[in-house]
């Protein structure tokens, strides 16, 4: 037994050592309790083309989809609005309209917002978007009055 021992003795010092190495990268590599779970995705919007150009009364459909490069089913999205040049409503289909600045969520991922126009003159107004992280994106539009 003891000529087994010094003939293989080098082969299991190395098999020792190797075992020791191995069973301290494992321990070291559970040094951290929490599991990484990515919640904070990007996203765009993405918008349909709408007319250039509307009557005083006349009411636009603005379709649009936000696209984000991932799922995290507890991100809820919201939106405001800013008209800084003419005059006009914006909001859902038979709801009452949004107040400038304030937020309002997002029913779904694909939805449609109503603008009428309200003013002779051409009318300009941002859509802010934001999801539950801070994530923010911005649509602008712009309508021309068609005399």
């Amino acid at each position: 037994m003891k000529k087994l021992l010094r003939k293989y003795r080098i082969q299991v010092l190395c098999f020792y050592v190797f075992a020791f190495m191995v069973a301290s990268a494992v321990l070291v590599s559970c040094e951290q309790n929490d599991l990484e779970i990515q919640q904070d995705f990007p996203f765009e919007v993405v918008v349909m083309p709408v007319p250039k150009e509307l009557a005083k009364g006349e009411t636009v459909e603005i379709r649009l989809q936000i696209k984000s490069t991932g799922q995290y089913k507890d991100n809820r999205y919201s939106l405001r609005y800013f008209q800084f040049d003419g005059k006009g409503v914006l909001g859902y289909l038979n709801s009452k309209p949004f107040k400038s600045n304030d937020n309002y969520s997002i029913p779904d991922l694909e939805f449609r917002l109503y603008y009428k126009s309200e003013s002779v003159v051409s009318q300009s107004f941002d859509v802010w978007f934001s999801d539950s992280f801070g994530n923010e994106k911005q649509v602008s539009f712009q309508f021309n009055n068609i005399n």
